[in-house]
């Protein structure tokens, strides 16, 4: 299957069918792809607001309307419950199960939350000759969990979750300038060297995700990433939150270019 060069919606067809439960990095080139963070109606608005407060990490795509599982916004027609490779459910804060589609814990009082994705600005990284190592060898991007507090909101608060990729010293600048122009997909990085400076002991043992290679002349470079919602469910415990499965993103109608500012 050449799932870089396939829409979304046949993509998604794909993984509502489960023939497709893998990490999407790299499928529908060009498409903007989504975290999901899905909450109680109870505890949506402070969700909402955490989100907004901290942008860098939580950028919103989209909201559904409550017990509705469709994004109209992102992808008319599709639903939230079947339409991501693999979810997370969390349960006060435990990681409670992980699974294809989320039927059996759907529930009609349920508000989803579409947050942008670095995946989405990887194209742009890829048009501008810098590497993507975790595409390059096929596997998860690396995630981390920082000693970055995000700005707390109601029920919310936590540490930020950064991604890494490995880029050449020469090209971080550029690096730096084609991820800027994504502001809803997280943006320019968050930091760039040493990763003791945000708390990553050890670049090699990601919390999430796959480690990567970096080769000698190479920096890694860290973004904000939409997993932080999964650091704010262990820390914050909320009654339920379900998530996507890090790496196994929603892919989305709308193009990267079309979130493009500059």
């Amino acid at each position: 299957m050449d799932l870089a060069n396939m829409s979304p919606r046949e993509v998604r067809a794909l993984i509502r069918k489960e023939e497709v439960t893998w990490p999407t990095s790299g499928m529908c080139r060009g498409h903007i792809q989504a975290n999901l963070a899905i909450v109680p109606k109870d505890l949506a608005f402070d969700f909402l607001l955490f989100a907004q407060r901290n942008p860098k990490p939580c950028p919103i795509l989209d909201v559904t309307d409550v017990g509705n599982p469709e994004p109209k916004i992102m992808a008319k027609g599709a639903d939230l419950r079947s339409d991501v490779p693999k979810y997370r459910i969390y349960k006060y804060g435990e990681l409670v199960d992980e699974v294809n589609n989320i039927e059996k814990y759907w529930r009609d009082d349920l508000v989803g939350f579409l947050l942008g994705c670095s995946f989405s600005f990887e194209s742009a990284m890829l048009n501008a000759s810098i590497p993507v190592r975790h595409i390059e060898d096929n596997h998860n991007v690396p995630m981390y969990i920082t000693n970055i507090d995000c700005m707390p909101a109601g029920k919310f608060h936590g540490k930020m979750v950064v991604s890494m990729r490995p880029i050449p010293y020469r090209q971080v600048p550029r690096a730096v300038q084609a991820t800027s122009r994504f502001p809803q997909v997280h943006g320019a990085p968050i930091h760039i060297g040493d990763p003791g400076q945000i708390g990553i002991k050890d670049v090699n043992k990601p919390d999430f995700g796959d480690p990567s290679n970096i080769k000698d002349g190479e920096v890694p470079v860290f973004w904000a990433c939409g997993v932080t919602p999964q650091s704010i469910a262990m820390t914050s415990k909320p009654e339920l939150m379900i998530t996507h499965s890090p790496g196994h993103m929603f892919i989305c109608d709308p193009k990267d270019e079309d979130l493009a500012v500059l």
